[in-house]
């Protein structure tokens, strides 16, 4: 059974309610990275439950770099007015404005990439490796990591989080869905630099 003291320090590291805090240490046998795992597990699948929700509402938020040659908005949807208002929302939405204003990411996901945009990157790889003598499945498996880390850095919700490179955008905001108990999303967002 776990103690007061290891459910009150799990819900202050992880944000998540008292009762699945002491439900994850008493899966984990008292382990608390055992149990932040097993809430990072539980939250995924309320992510995956919660995503079918309509998000409805929500906030736009902005961060403009102190240089002021730098900004972002971020338009982050849920489903109640209750948790557009909160402290942990707005919390996401800036965390995601900073992200954007320091990744300067160009699409949100990967199914938004234009193909022809995919191709370009393509012939782009193609070209640097022919000449490497490598036997072509080789090659196309190497275009194809490539892309793949390409399609990466480029897409906000698989980037990694500045603050937390363990975590992609998405992880971030499964953890917030976990947390809030609401679907997360983000609608749309720009990029402002001179």
């Amino acid at each position: 059974m776990a103690s007061i003291e290891q459910i009150k320090e799990l819900r202050e590291q992880t944000g998540v309610s008292i009762a699945s805090c002491k439900e994850a240490l008493e899966e984990a046998g008292g382990d608390l990275e055992k149990a932040k795992e097993i809430l990072r597990k539980m939250g995924k699948d309320l992510a995956n439950k919660k995503s079918s929700r309509e998000a409805g509402v929500g906030i736009v938020d902005t961060y403009i770099h102190p240089n002021k040659m730098i900004g972002a908005i971020v338009e982050l949807r849920c489903e109640t007015d209750f948790v557009a208002k909160s402290a942990e929302f707005a919390e996401l939405a800036h965390e995601i404005c900073l992200q954007i204003s320091a990744m300067k990411p160009l699409f949100l996901s990967v199914e938004d990439i234009p193909d022809e945009f995919l191709d370009g990157e393509r012939k782009i790889y193609t070209e640097q490796l022919k000449d490497s003598g490598k036997p072509r499945d080789i090659l196309d498996n190497i275009v194809e990591g490539k892309l793949k880390k390409y399609k990466d850095s480029v897409c906000l919700l698989n980037q990694s989080w500045i603050k937390d490179d363990s975590k992609t955008i998405s992880d971030l905001i499964t953890e917030y869905i976990g947390k809030i108990g609401e679907n997360i999303l983000i609608k749309r967002f720009t990029l402002y630099e001179i």
